[in-house]
């Protein structure tokens, strides 16, 4: 009944059959030993901790065997074909951490902006964008907060000084705040938790408020946008600018693993290492 269970080497042995092993748990005719739990321990770790993960593992092989022996009473199982699942697995893993070491030695991290922008012209349209997006000023105080009359005047002022007095008032007083820079964000996360995430039309509201004001019962909230982007249009080069080189980088990795796999090919079919028969 249990002869399926074999190809996961599931121990079929009899009780007494080695007795040069401990077993730690057993289910019907298969048996857990106790040199099998090396390595699940960490050298260093505490005996409470070093018990619970013993146990923690033995639960699951026990729940694991229960489940395999259950599949094999009920089902049949064509052992051909999940030995061949088993190997395609394991080749899978030792060629993902061949390849992985390969690709660490020998990838190529730097990425100019010529590269960039090249790639960016050249597919624009997986830029479309699906949300609206701002480089803006934000701020959020407490109406306690003091000199508040004071906000507008810096978030439109062009002195540095006046830049540095808005920033430090903002590190001092505000719940929430983004000055404006080179970042694009989106602008319902830079305006979440305040009455301006309720706006039904944002698009509209984008387009005809540079400047905004608003207030709930304990704060006070500015808006100055700088520049906006509606949604369904391309996006700007600077918001997809880091997803860019993601895309790059895993190009170059894709290449590199195919570049192995032709590489261990071509010694192989040099040094004459396989034949095909017919």
């Amino acid at each position: 009944m249990l002869t399926s269970c074999d190809l996961i080497q599931m121990k079929q042995e009899n009780p007494t059959a080695d007795t040069r092993r401990t077993p730690v748990a057993r289910v019907n005719r298969a048996f857990l030993y106790k040199d099998e739990l090396g390595g699940i321990v960490l050298p260093g770790t505490n005996k409470e901790d070093s018990i619970v993960r013993v146990e923690t593992y033995v639960n699951s092989w026990i729940r694991k065997q229960l489940l395999l022996q259950e599949a094999a009473r009920k089902i049949n199982i064509n052992e051909a074909e999940v030995e061949r699942k088993i190997l395609d697995y394991r080749y899978s893993l030792i060629a993902y951490e061949y390849q992985a070491f390969y690709i660490k030695q020998n990838l190529d991290t730097a990425i100019v902006a010529s590269e960039i922008e090249k790639y960016y012209k050249e597919n624009l349209d997986n830029f479309i964008l699906k949300q609206n997006i701002v480089r803006a000023t934000f701020i959020k105080v407490p109406k306690s907060a003091p000199r508040t009359n004071k906000i507008k005047d810096l978030i439109f002022s062009k002195k540095e000084k006046d830049e540095e007095e808005l920033k430090s008032y903002c590190l001092s007083f505000s719940t929430a705040y983004h000055l404006v820079d080179s970042t694009w964000m989106v602008f319902d996360e830079l305006v979440k938790n305040s009455p301006l995430a309720e706006i039904p039309n944002k698009i509209q509201f984008l387009k005809a408020n540079p400047y905004y004001e608003t207030s709930d019962d304990t704060y006070l909230y500015f808006l100055r946008v700088m520049e906006y982007r509606i949604s369904d249009n391309i996006s700007p080069l600077e918001f997809v600018r880091d997803d860019i080189r993601t895309i790059i980088l895993n190009k170059r990795k894709v290449a590199l693993a195919k570049q192995l796999e032709d590489e261990v090919y071509r010694s192989a079919v040099s040094d004459k290492e396989f034949e095909i028969f017919k």
